[in-house]
């Protein structure tokens, strides 16, 4: 029996969008192909029409997920600037659903294991938001793009350290903290005396 194309690209948009929120939920690893199409209301065999393997689905479906991210931040950075992007980006909401939120603080360390096609994909995509932020950046920064990698490593690893404490109140404290670290990398440097 075949289907139209809308059907086909129904599927394939709902095997994407299981998969993401399980690889950023539970991991890449932990992720199987059965659970990921069972969650999608299909059958093992209704993947293969739609990808090659489960490498092209982590690919396409983290493009997707940083795609999303990209425009979140497009969003926060037009209605509030950096502010607004760093405290919902370290909210307490964000940490507690890591299955809707950023694919760096989910998935890095096992992105890095990923085929070099998906880490060049990763590295165009995040560079992409890096320079996003970069321009929202005050004005006179010097090194802008060094700057945005700065608060982004900032805030990434805050996010991913309040993720992994037990108790919420030090997991607050930390995404404080990262706030704090993140800000203090925005704001100008005076001249050194000497110059």
């Amino acid at each position: 029996m075949r289907y139209d194309k809308g059907r086909k690209d129904a599927s394939r948009s709902r095997i994407m969008e299981v998969a993401s929120h399980r690889f950023r939920g539970d991991g890449i690893a932990a992720s199987g192909l059965a659970s990921i199409m069972s969650d999608a209301g299909m059958t093992n065999g209704a993947f293969y029409p739609h990808f090659q393997s489960k490498a092209d689905l982590v690919r396409e479906s983290m493009a997707s997920a940083l795609e999303t991210q990209s425009q979140q931040l497009q969003q926060a950075l037009a209605s509030g600037g950096l502010e607004l992007a760093m405290a919902m980006y370290l909210s307490p909401e964000h940490r507690d659903h890591p299955q809707t939120g950023c694919a760096s603080a989910a998935l890095l360390p096992e992105i890095a294991r990923q085929p070099p096609e998906t880490r060049s994909l990763y590295t165009e995509k995040l560079l992409t938001l890096v320079h996003q932020l970069a321009k929202d950046l005050p004005p006179r920064t010097r090194d802008p793009e060094g700057v945005a990698l700065g608060v982004f490593a900032a805030l990434i690893g805050a996010l991913q350290l309040a993720r992994a404490v037990e108790g919420t109140e030090l997991s607050d404290r930390i995404l404080a903290a990262g706030a704090d670290a993140a800000r203090a990398l925005t704001q100008p440097r005076q001249k050194d005396e000497a110059s």
